[in-house]
This record gives structure tokens, sequence and C-alpha cells, in this order.
């Protein structure tokens, strides 16, 4: 069951690329109490996973690795016709460079979460969840996985006796099935910080995912994701985990 008295506060981090800044990571990791930072296919770069790494490690907040599909045009978030093997060397590959740039900033990634399109397909397609887990297994058996709740990468994960942690998304809603509606779909994106943030405080205390009609679907709950490219990220953040702390709920990193 969920420790409905401490969560961790996720946000995807490190996107910027060459002289295109995206959101604002300064801001966010004084929020957050982990860092999923791009690993320079979907967004970032050798010089902003340093420096993101770096200014983590300066506020004590944790870092993972964020693999996604090469597609910086489109952020990651089209699905992109990669075999399963070749998706397994892809987030090996990424996982390795987010591992030496850490430690090369003098801090330590502790996890993997995938991004967008290729995250999304872990949700859903338990060959793809399969293919990420096995990448992450021949590199190193014990690096959790951050995966989203009620996913094929959750339930596979487990069951291959990986260390797994449930995910749940702050800014973003939920199918009548638990999963999450299409970004394509008016409504996928929840920009009202209040709205977000109360929402949140249900479906941590009820240890459950609250879908777009108020149904309330159980799943362990172990971190909570805002995105950090939306222009009300800081808003969000900062709302979520003030009401989170007001309801007596700790936050702190999972690693």
């Amino acid at each position: 069951m969920t420790d409905r008295k401490t969560i961790d506060l996720n946000a995807d981090l490190g996107e910027s690329f060459g002289h295109y800044t995206i959101g604002n990571d300064a801001a966010m990791l004084d929020v957050v109490t982990s860092a999923n930072v791009a690993c320079g296919f979907h967004g970032g770069d050798p010089e902003v996973m340093a420096a993101t790494f770096r200014v983590a490690r300066d506020k004590g907040v944790a870092v993972g690795a964020h693999p996604g599909f090469p597609d910086l045009w489109g952020f990651g978030r089209r699905v992109m016709p990669f075999s399963t093997g070749e998706i397994e060397r892809i987030v090996a590959y990424q996982v390795g460079a987010a591992q030496a740039l850490a430690a090369y900033a003098g801090h330590r990634m502790t996890y993997v979460k995938t991004h967008g399109a290729l995250g999304n397909l872990t949700e859903r397609d338990p060959a793809v969840a399969e293919a990420v887990i096995e990448a992450v297994r021949r590199i190193d058996p014990t690096l959790p996985l951050m995966a989203i709740a009620l996913s094929h990468l959750e339930r596979i994960g487990r069951e291959r006796g990986m260390t797994i942690f449930s995910e749940i998304f702050a800014d973003r809603a939920y199918t009548e099935d638990g999963h999450l509606v299409s970004r394509k779909e008016p409504g996928a994106v929840l920009h009202d910080a209040d709205f977000a943030a109360d929402r949140i405080v249900r479906m941590v205390q009820a240890g459950a995912i609250e879908t777009v009609s108020g149904r309330m679907l159980p799943t362990r709950i172990d971190s909570i994701c805002v995105h950090g490219d939306n222009a009300e990220s800081v808003e969000v953040a900062r709302t979520v985990r003030a009401r989170l702390e007001a309801a007596g709920i700790t936050l702190r990193a999972l690693t």
C-alpha cells in the first residue's frame, strides 16, 4: 500500500537544447524532490545535462535518466517505428549517458523514467515495457524504474523482480480505465494549479487515480509528476507541494 504520509514529487527537466530553453528548471528544482533528466534524444544535451545534474546535487534533489525517442522536433511525443531490440538499445544508450554526466557533475543517477511517447507505450504495450525492463536490467538489475501507475511496465517490472516506483500525474487527466488521456484530446493537460493540487491530495489520500468522471481506481502511489515544459509548471508544482504539506504529507525523494 502507498505510505500516505510521505510521497516523492518529480518533474521532467533538463529538456533545453543548445540555444533553446524549455521550462524553468532552476525554479522547479527548488520545489521537487526528484528530477527526471532528458538524455539528449528528445531534449537536453551534454551541457544542459551536466548543469542540471550539478544544480540538482547542490539543492539535494535526486536524479534519474529520462530516455525517450530520438525526436527533437516532436519533443519525443510522437511514436517512432523502432523494434523492441532497438528500443532496448536507445534506452541503454541514454541511461549510460545520464550515468556518466551525473557522475561528471558529482551526483548519482538513481532511477530511470521513460519519456513521452515511449513512456505512453510502456503503459499499454507489454512488448515495449519488456524492452525497457531488459535494457535497464542489463545495465544494472538493481536500478529502479519509475512506471506509470496501472501500466504494463509497472506490472511486468514487479513480476521480473525489479524495483518499481508507481507514478501518478498532477497535470494530466485520466480515462475511465486509468490511462492518461491522449494529448490530442481537449482537457488532457491540466493548467489550473488549484484544481490539480486539490485532485492530487484526494488521490494520494485515497491511494487511487481519479478519472475524468470522478471515479477512483485503487493503485499504489510512490511519486507524483509535474511536467516541467508547461507555462504553468512552476505554479502547479508549488501549489501541489503546499497542499500536500498542508494535508500532513511529507515530500521526500525515493532514492
